[in-house]
């Protein structure tokens, strides 16, 4: 697997955020049995280009948490001829969002992260909550029991459970 992260925030993170990636990217995929070499690009950026993406690509022009954008369609995806990978997509962070969320929520900023990237990383795969319902609450489970393996419940964010520090 390997993620392509572009840093466009001015803010520099406090955590080491590629492992942390990683390590969540990855435990989704083996948790949904992938089978394949898979390749994401993740872009942490700030309020005032996340909103000029939100504006461009879902006509709603304000800031968000975080934008996924699947390459992929029923389980099938395009293949990197060059390295052999399956592009699943693109993840857009907000790292002012995530922040105002953690504060907001009372957990941490690494907690909001992962859970932003657990959330982008199940609708690259397919999953949808937008429509609720059952679809929402599958979606909504799987990221609580993904978190909690990696030791980032809401209570407890243990940075060497999941970063190895």
């Amino acid at each position: 697997m390997t993620i392509q992260i572009d840093y466009e925030a001015e803010r520099k993170l406090d955590i080491d955020y590629e492992k942390l990636a990683s390590k969540v990217a990855a435990h989704i995929l083996e948790t949904e049995h992938c089978p394949y070499d898979v390749c994401v690009n993740l872009v942490i950026t700030d309020n005032e280009e996340i909103k000029r993406v939100n504006t461009e690509f879902r006509s709603i022009g304000a800031p968000t948490d975080v934008l996924s954008f699947p390459l992929g369609e029923n389980g099938i995806f395009d293949k990197n001829e060059d390295t052999g990978a399956y592009m699943l997509g693109d993840i857009v962070i907000s790292v002012e969002k995530a922040t105002a969320q953690a504060e907001l929520y009372g957990h941490s900023f690494q907690r909001e992260m992962g859970f932003l990237t657990v959330h982008s990383m199940l609708h690259l795969l397919g999953y949808d909550h937008e429509a609720g319902g059952l679809e929402a609450a599958k979606m909504r489970e799987k990221e609580e029991m993904i978190l909690a393996r990696l030791g980032l419940m809401r209570d407890t964010d243990d940075l060497e459970t999941v970063t190895g520090k």
